[in-house]
């Protein structure tokens, strides 16, 4: 099979390479890595020994995909269907024929789910830094200040992201996805804190629930709940199991507490280059978990109104179960 890679994630999966400018073309017989004649001396240091490097020039790249096509007797190529735009298509359907270009989607991500140790290595030291992160901004959180000014400050402080902090104070926190704003805090709110950051590519996700005075019983019910709930889910984890069997079993506790209708997102998701990986971890999922895979487990309750609580740790799956890569107590926070 021919395949062209052209998705930054796997292409630096792949060969290392951290540029923008570059593409991966798979035949049967080699690999080769394409790219600007302006980054070819900086891939020649890093890209693996398997891989062949060719060079174009910024302004002959369509000639020179064109050669590359007939030297190589390429009348079907696949491409990355999930990586790909429709104008991007558009334009490598044109430069590309008369070949025939085909959708494939999938197979380096399957690849990707299963971390090496190295991969591993970088990931937990991620999550290091957004604890420390986390425990700086915590100090931060005092009556009037805005979620904006807290997401700010991750981004000054963490620099690369994972993704755009959740900040949500009060009423916000019942809003699972709620974009930080000037809601200013407020002696009584529920505080969610849902953030990571990157380490040399590699993602870490963490959500918290503080409180700004003591829980009242609805309060620290909700959270026992959620608690609960990450609890069964930690010990439904192994390898074989699917994110549909570890949703459903973990999502009892909701429904037996009569809150399942107020999980509204996936229990999970795989973490790497990528902060949403494979596998998935919901209602409807066939994945099937794999010793290696980092998963999140994130279960929360969204009271609309009112307030909301998610709990969130990041592991590894091992032969044995779930290996809790998260060190911030899930104690209810208390803050001062």
């Amino acid at each position: 099979m021919n395949l062209l890679i052209t998705s930054e994630p796997n292409i630096r999966y792949l060969s290392n390479f951290t540029g923008s400018k570059a593409i991966i073309l798979q035949t049967p017989k080699h690999n080769y890595f394409i790219t600007d004649a302006r980054y070819f001396d900086e891939a020649k240091k890093i890209i693996p020994q398997d891989f062949i490097l060719e060079k174009y020039k910024k302004t002959d790249f369509e000639d020179f995909w064109a050669k590359t096509l007939k030297k190589h007797h390429i009348k079907e190529l696949f491409f990355e269907a999930d990586h790909l735009t429709y104008s991007a298509l558009k334009k490598w359907k044109e430069i590309s024929r008369p070949t025939k270009l085909l959708p494939q989607s999938g197979g380096i991500e399957k690849l990707r789910a299963i971390k090496k140790a190295e991969e591993i290595a970088l990931i937990t030291h991620s999550q290091r830094i957004n604890e420390q992160i986390f425990y700086s901004i915590i100090k931060l959180l005092k009556p009037g200040i805005k979620e904006s000014e807290i997401a700010w400050r991750i981004h000054e402080i963490g620099r690369d992201l994972s993704f755009e902090p959740i900040i949500a104070f009060g009423k916000n926190s019942g809003i699972p996805h709620h974009q930080s704003d000037n809601t200013r805090l407020k002696k009584g709110d529920v505080v969610l804190i849902d953030m990571g950051v990157k380490y040399k590519g590699y993602c870490s996700d963490m959500t918290r629930t503080l409180f700004t005075k003591t829980p009242t019983q609805f309060e620290a019910k909700i959270y026992e709940t959620v608690l609960e709930t990450q609890n069964k889910a930690v010990s439904k984890i192994k390898p074989g199991i699917t994110g549909h069997k570890t949703w459903s079993a973990a999502t009892q506790i909701f429904k037996k507490n009569g809150y399942l209708e107020n999980f509204t997102h996936g229990l999970g998701h795989g973490v790497g280059l990528q902060i949403h990986e494979s596998p998935n971890l919901a209602e409807k999922s066939k994945d099937k978990l794999k010793e290696g895979m980092i998963i999140t487990l994130e279960p929360g309750i969204y009271i609309e109104g009112k307030f909301g609580v998610r709990i969130e740790d990041m592991g590894i799956v091992t032969k044995d179960g779930f290996k809790n890569l998260t060190k911030v107590d899930k104690k209810p926070i208390v803050l001062p």
